[in-house]
């Protein structure tokens, strides 16, 4: 009895670490929110269209997603994805190699849709065509 107990428990972790697997790796939504915690935000949330991002536009996961080591992008699709600010500090701190999250962010988005050179499709001359909150720069 003890023995059948054992391979029972055995086999609910497996199917545990097999759900939990398939969870990980699920697609992410098609918009997310990208929703941070500064001292000040005058300009708001921005909602990235995800799949318009991946899909329609073709652009690599790697181009947003990324985890140096020793200076070099090691992060490859199904690894985890963290969020901005858990690398990225909201204020820029003394001796921090880490670039601060709001220049993280419009350094990377920014410079994309400048590539573009397409304001109205890829919006980077004024805060209101990616941030809810809206206004000009």
């Amino acid at each position: 009895m003890k023995r059948l107990m054992v391979v029972l428990a055995l086999f609910a972790f497996a199917g545990l670490v097999v759900a939990g697997n398939l969870l990980a790796g699920a697609a992410p939504p098609d918009v997310i929110k990208i929703e941070n915690k500064y001292p000040v935000d005058k300009k708001g949330p921005v909602k990235l269209n995800h799949k318009k991002h991946s899909e329609e536009l073709k652009i690599a996961c790697t181009e947003c997603h990324h985890d140096y080591k020793d200076g070099k992008n090691v992060w490859k699709q199904g690894d985890p994805v963290k969020k901005c600010a858990e690398c990225h500090p909201a204020e820029a701190k003394e001796g921090e190699k880490v670039m601060k999250l709001q220049l993280a962010y419009h350094k990377n988005c920014q410079s994309c849709h400048k590539e573009k050179n397409d304001d109205a499709k890829a919006p980077f001359k004024k805060c209101g065509g990616c941030h809810e909150g809206g206004g000009d720069k």
